[in-house]
């Protein structure tokens, strides 16, 4: 099982923060350099491969536009860990390959610490470094999460249903 560095962010972050109404004629690359530029700039740069937004109750409010669930994926965002979601967002989310998990204490989980999510489990295991001088680390805390059910992590774990459905038919 995998870290992944934590990145925080407020609650009811909306789909036009994540995917702003002024660059949606660009192309998703290009969308993604301007997510969440209005509340936090420079984050989307500073996002790398494998990291997790932690954010509070209300992620994904708004629209159903889908690119507010596709830059996190296009930036590289592993999974959102929030203690509520958009219904449209949440289900967006597993369709295009992005975790969402849904953790009553995540507003608890520090920026910068490290996360380890089990899904079997339906466990989040907080890791926080032990100093500058030394890349040890060790579990802080854990949190219980909302169960996801298998065939979603499944669909997530595969890039998303058209990737899923994709692989599954090169099989037959």
């Amino acid at each position: 099982m995998s870290r992944h560095r934590v990145w925080r962010v407020g609650e009811n972050i909306d789909t036009d923060a994540l995917a702003p109404g002024a660059y949606m004629k660009l192309e998703l690359p290009e969308m993604a350099a301007h997510c969440l530029e209005a509340r936090y700039p420079g984050l989307a740069a500073s996002l790398g491969p494998g990291d997790v937004l932690v954010a509070g109750p209300g992620f994904g409010i708004g629209s159903s536009r889908e690119q507010a669930v596709g830059v996190l994926v296009q930036l590289g965002i592993k999974a959102v860990i929030a203690p509520s979601f958009s219904g449209l967002y949440f289900r967006n989310a597993f369709n295009l390959g992005l975790l969402a998990v849904v953790c009553s204490q995540a507003e608890s989980i520090a920026e910068g610490s490290h996360v380890e999510i089990d899904t079997g489990r339906s466990l989040l295991r907080v890791y926080e470094s032990q100093g500058a001088e030394t890349a040890e680390t060790t579990v802080t805390q854990i949190y219980a999460c909302q169960p996801i059910p298998p065939f979603l992590v499944e669909m997530a774990a595969a890039g998303g249903l058209l990737a899923q459905l994709s692989r599954k038919l090169a099989r037959t």
